[in-house]
């Protein structure tokens, strides 16, 4: 396994005493509670009081101030005291935010990723054990009979799909203007076929970068129906257009473009497939391709990451996969992607880093 370098020193040996071993294994053991309690203290505004408190709060000024019972506010700050989201002076009693907390309550990243795991998937993990032995995602019958969750994705309930959509545009957002540059003005692209587009986001992006590029977004047809929805209206609709497709049928090819096609672009998509599909669609991909035209796929990579903390919340967001999303996909890393490019028949030509939240851009062409 080969590891950028920060993450090598991270996971090649032992980082913790005795002691902090054993502390680590505790918070693992009661970890569904631990995420339990403070997101409540999220959702009650306590976390927030604390923020904005100059002095503090008392236990019984946040019962006042949130309506909720004595026992229910004890309860939860002598939790989150052990948690470290927050402080108490035992001389006043006086409650504060720790370091921990305000970024719980105050990264971006981290909100999302709370919203996403307790809407989407909490309910679901339970189920992890037979999704693995099924090799399918049994965690998301508890929202339908679905055989993945992006047939099912359209008829999710209004705060899960707030949630999901949430989760998949924060990550992919702070990449894109990264990515245009890439797409535009490192090669000259006019016609982008965009690969799994969902609601039309990217599109979106190109067609306002770009005023001649015209831009066709491959999805299946309940998928393309939420994209056409959501672009109506918007500044360079015109130049967006949809094609249904079951990318998992192994008979349906990309459509041929006369003249050839630029660019196709698959950001997040990949990772949504076990590595027999992703060459399956790479292999299909390649039929609309010339000598010309760039396969852009942008993933979160986690053996390319800076921090551990970004590796360890992708490889968290794997299990995601396992028992909600499709039950045989993950976050992959650079060698398992290079193996299905090479499979596909395709070559790379190039890998950008470092974009928005940990991107990167995997640049492939025909072999010659």
């Amino acid at each position: 396994m080969k590891l950028f370098p920060d993450l090598e020193k991270l996971y090649t040996r032992e980082r913790f005493t005795a002691r902090e071993a054993q502390d680590r294994a505790e918070f693992i053991a009661w970890g569904p509670i631990v995420f339990q309690v403070s997101r409540l203290m999220i959702k009650f505004g306590i976390l927030e009081m604390l923020r904005e408190s100059d002095e503090g709060m008392t236990r019984e000024e946040i019962c006042q101030a949130t309506g909720l019972s004595d026992y229910a506010v004890k309860c939860m700050t002598e939790a989150s005291l052990c948690i470290g989201t927050i402080l108490v002076d035992t001389e006043t009693d006086r409650f504060t935010l720790s370091k921990t907390g305000w970024f719980l309550l105050n990264d971006h990243a981290t909100r999302v990723n709370v919203d996403f795991n307790h809407d989407v998937n909490y309910e679901g993990w339970f189920r992890l054990e037979e999704s693995f032995k099924e090799n399918r995602p049994v965690g998301l019958e508890h929202f339908g009979n679905w055989p993945t969750v992006y047939e099912g994705l359209s008829e999710l309930p209004s705060q899960v799909q707030k949630s999901w959509f949430g989760f998949d545009h924060f990550y992919s957002d702070s990449s894109f203007p990264e990515a245009l540059e890439i797409i535009f003005k490192k090669h000259n692209t006019r016609s982008l076929y965009d690969v799994g587009g969902n609601t039309g986001k990217w599109a979106l992006q190109c067609v306002n970068y770009d005023k001649d590029v015209e831009v066709t977004i491959l999805d299946l047809p309940q998928q393309i129906q939420m994209m056409e929805e959501n672009v109506k209206g918007k500044n360079g609709c015109e130049r967006i257009k949809g094609f249904g497709i079951d990318l998992l049928d192994k008979n349906r090819n990309f459509p041929q473009r006369v003249g050839g096609i630029d660019a196709i672009w698959m950001s997040q998509f990949l990772d949504c497939f076990s590595m027999d599909e992703i060459v399956s669609i790479l292999t299909r991909a390649k039929t609309a391709m010339t000598d010309s035209t760039r396969l852009y796929i942008m993933e979160t990579l986690w053996d390319r990451q800076r921090f551990g903390t970004a590796a360890f919340c992708l490889t968290m967001t794997s299990l995601y996969f396992t028992a909600i999303a499709n039950g045989n996909s993950k976050m992959y890393n650079t060698e398992d992607m290079e193996k299905c490019i090479h499979d596909a028949g395709l070559t790379i030509e190039q890998i950008y880093d470092g974009l928005g939240q940990g991107h990167s851009i995997i640049v492939c062409k025909l072999i010659n």
